[in-house]
């Protein structure tokens, strides 16, 4: 009942390619320099389509997904997405911590002396409204697989792409108008990394429901029979 994975590269060199893309990041912010970040995304790209392969081989082709494995991988997944709740949540602690009680070094006020915060109610409540749109959509596409509703699970799914890529457009827009960097103090760097980071999740969620919609258009998804769906959505 239990899948004993053969050994895999993947796992190293998704880490290599993550660190390779980080520092390439660095080097970019700092350097101006590009080569290191391109080699990054090359590798992390490479592992992407080649780990997806193998795992799809795995779970479709050769059955190893039995029940009992769906239930470690969604144990998995659960144990994942709690690390991702605790990620945030020092984030948000940094933000309340400084907003709070503005110390003397930030003017005493929130936003600090100097600072010209977005208005919440021009491009943030448009995410937002964006935002929980997909979670319908998504919603939809899962209650199509469901009920074995191929033609609508397609569509659903491919709205759900749309609105994720349209979300990380408003989102880039939305930083060439701040008038703040990242280097502006608390403010900015609790701003940029807690929506630059739910950003990059937008992103790579995105990624995994076009592959999803790649795999329910090639018949890859059952009614009792698709998990890899379900950690994307």
């Amino acid at each position: 009942a239990f899948h004993m994975v053969n050994p895999s590269p993947w796992p190293l060199t998704g880490a290599l390619s993550a660190l390779l893309l980080t520092s390439g990041l660095v080097m970019w912010f700092h350097f101006q320099s590009l080569t290191l970040l391109f080699i990054g995304i090359i590798s992390n790209l490479l592992t992407m389509f080649q780990w997806w392969r193998d795992v799809i081989r795995e779970g479709t082709f050769q059955g190893h997904h039995t029940p009992v494995v769906q239930k470690g991988l969604r144990y998995g997944m659960i144990l994942f997405i709690v690390s991702e709740v605790f990620f945030f949540a020092g984030f948000f602690w940094a933000f309340y911590h400084s907003s709070l009680a503005p110390t003397p070094e930030l003017g005493g006020c929130w936003p600090p002396t100097g600072i010209t915060a977005l208005n919440p109610l021009d491009v943030p409540l448009l995410n937002t409204t964006v935002l929980l749109a997909s979670g319908v959509s998504i919603t939809w596409a899962h209650h199509s697989l469901m009920e074995n509703n191929r033609n609508h699970m397609i569509q659903a799914l491919s709205i759900t792409i749309i609105l994720g890529i349209y979300f990380t457009a408003l989102q880039a827009s939305e930083y060439m108008e701040t008038s703040f960097s990242i280097s502006d103090g608390v403010y900015g760097s609790t701003f940029f990394m807690a929506t630059g980071f739910h950003g990059l999740h937008v992103i790579i969620g995105t990624t995994f429901l076009l592959i999803c919609l790649l795999r329910q258009i090639q018949y890859h998804f059952t009614t009792t029979h698709h998990f890899g769906f379900e950690a994307a959505a």
